[in-house]
């Protein structure tokens, strides 16, 4: 069963970005052969969420942040670093999994299992830290309480600094 204060906190959040826009969700399709053919690999679209830090806030479910990609489509590039060529690929298969040019969208998230807090185990970025609802923003930083890590990154989607 999950924490009644972190049901009240997501839901005040969802209330509060209702009119703010949402992010695509994507997963990976590994290559396939069809009719003989080989397909390449694709990100289809799975859904959407509010990106918030190291939390994408969906209608029903919570996620742990992934990479964002930006969709492109493939162009013969030369690579530096083998991270750059895989960023790429996964850039092109959001292009050919119906992206548009350009399009930002989550990939490699992972959802949470708010049921764990109740039980005193993380989920992810999220636990129970002496009874409050926490999130580690950070592999390295520490903990913080959730309700003000929302009230921040809300107050920063739907108002970004100027030049952001």
């Amino acid at each position: 069963m999950t924490s009644p204060l972190f049901q009240t906190l997501l839901a005040e959040a969802r209330s509060t970005l209702a009119a703010a826009p949402q992010e695509p969700l994507g997963e990976l399709r590994p290559a396939r052969r069809v009719l003989g053919m080989s397909r390449a690999p694709r990100i289809v679209r799975v859904g959407s969420a509010w990106h918030l830090g190291v939390l994408l806030i969906g209608a029903e479910a919570v996620y742990a942040t992934g990479d964002i990609v930006r969709a492109r489509a493939e162009a013969p590039r030369g690579f530096t670093a083998e991270s750059q060529r895989a960023r790429a690929e996964l850039a092109a298969a959001a292009r050919r999994g119906g992206f548009a040019e350009g399009e930002a969208v989550h990939v490699g998230w992972r959802m949470l299992q708010p049921d764990a807090l109740a039980e005193g185990e993380a989920s992810g970025p999220l636990a129970l830290r002496e009874g409050v609802p926490s999130v580690r923003w950070s592999a390295s930083g520490g903990w913080m309480p959730l309700r003000r890590y929302l009230d921040e990154r809300i107050a920063l989607l739907l108002e970004p600094p100027p030049g952001a």
